[in-house]
């Protein structure tokens, strides 16, 4: 859910392009005519599915970037290098239609008139699936979605070499979970109540005790937004008591950025815990999985918590300010403060000690018995 190239999201348009206005897009840029179209639900970009009347695969999402990040295009085109190397490694990452001039993307004007702004276009494949917001997750798929966390970063890290890679250094992007003493320039938008109290408490005890200890962490490539949205999945099985799932998707790139293998692991973890029953449970499950790849050190470790904690923070704080500036946008801006709210006060409430001991047990289990 990025909200813009650094720290200033009110300086970002979000495209407001109308159906119609969309399929004539895809056909003038692209060359394909769109049968059928409809609007998806967006943070901050615009995106479309389409269905057109080419020859295999005939049915794309039309992705329109706002207008703060259609001016980076070394960073998109990072972006976009990064799915075709993931989906030629075999993720399952979608891969660009190219232009009729042959390019990954092009530039467009978003209306007339002289004050009319300037996207960035993609058209990419469309994954079939469903979002894991949409399943009663289990052990098997929480395991499997830490895995994978892990595998996409690593093999970013190691393998992904791309000359625009060098744009992924976003030093103040607001995303970044080293950013979270950013978010006291936002943190108005909460006004005065207990939410906003522990949010200040988790701004401070990063500052404390995250910050100072970045550099012992592994860097690495971040995808950055492996949200409960996000990540796709089927079921490979037919048993409705217990269903077996796999990864089928792996969408939006747009908060790729240079960080640390922890923050992957806390970002899934915190977006696990979103729609979960029992989300003190999920961080276990999805740090075995991680750590079956990529074992975390102590220090790694122990600032878990925080992480998991600033995470809520950023999404918390970044969505509230966010839907003070487009109303009309909100119901999808503040779907993780639905339970987020909740699920950040009572890992206050529990305590580090007591949290970090259920998920670090859940995660020993698994070295004893392989997965569900």
């Amino acid at each position: 859910m990025s909200s813009g190239n650094d720290c200033q999201p009110q300086t970002l348009t979000k495209p407001a392009l109308g159906e119609r206005e969309a399929a004539e897009l895809v056909d003038r840029v692209f060359g394909l005519k769109v049968l059928w179209i409809r609007s998806l639900p967006s943070y901050d970009d615009q995106n479309f599915h389409v269905r057109v009347s080419a020859e295999g695969a005939d049915e794309y999402v039309l992705k329109i970037t706002n207008s703060e990040d259609s001016q980076e295009p070394d960073l998109i085109e990072a972006q976009t290098q990064a799915m075709m190397f993931l989906s030629a490694e075999g993720f399952p990452s979608a891969t660009p239609y190219l232009t009729k001039d042959g390019n990954i993307m092009s530039l467009e004007s978003g209306g007339t008139g002289p004050g009319s702004k300037k996207y960035m276009v993609r058209l990419l494949t469309y994954l079939p699936g469903t979002p894991v917001a949409k399943i009663t997750t289990n052990a098997q798929i929480l395991y499997e979605i830490g895995r994978l966390a892990a595998s996409v970063d690593k093999v970013l890290s190691e393998k992904f070499k791309h000359p625009s890679v060098k744009s992924l250094h976003r030093g103040q992007f607001i995303w970044n979970l080293a950013n979270v003493p950013l978010l006291d320039q936002y943190i108005y938008a909460l006004g005065q109540n207990k939410y906003r109290a522990v949010v200040e408490q988790v701004i401070e005890q990063f500052k404390g005790k995250v910050i100072p200890k970045l550099s012992n962490f592994r860097a690495c490539i971040n995808h950055g937004d492996l949200n409960d949205h996000n990540i796709l999945v089927d079921s490979s099985s037919a048993s409705l008591e217990n269903p077996q799932y796999r990864v089928s998707g792996i969408l939006d790139f747009s908060d790729m950025s240079y960080g640390y293998y922890v923050f992957e692991v806390a970002i899934v973890i915190m977006y696990m815990m979103i729609e979960s029953p029992d989300p003190l449970s999920v961080g276990g499950h999805v740090l075995a999985g991680f750590e079956s790849i990529l074992p975390l050190s102590a220090e790694e470790r122990g600032a878990l918590f925080l992480l998991v904690s600033g995470r809520f923070a950023q999404s918390l704080v970044i969505a509230a300010h966010t839907a003070l500036l487009y109303p009309e946008n909100k119901e999808y801006l503040t779907i993780t403060a639905k339970t987020g709210w909740k699920h950040l006060m009572t890992m206050f409430e529990v305590g580090q000690k007591a949290v970090e001991k259920t998920w670090f047990e859940t995660a020993q289990t698994y070295k004893y018995h392989a997965p569900a």
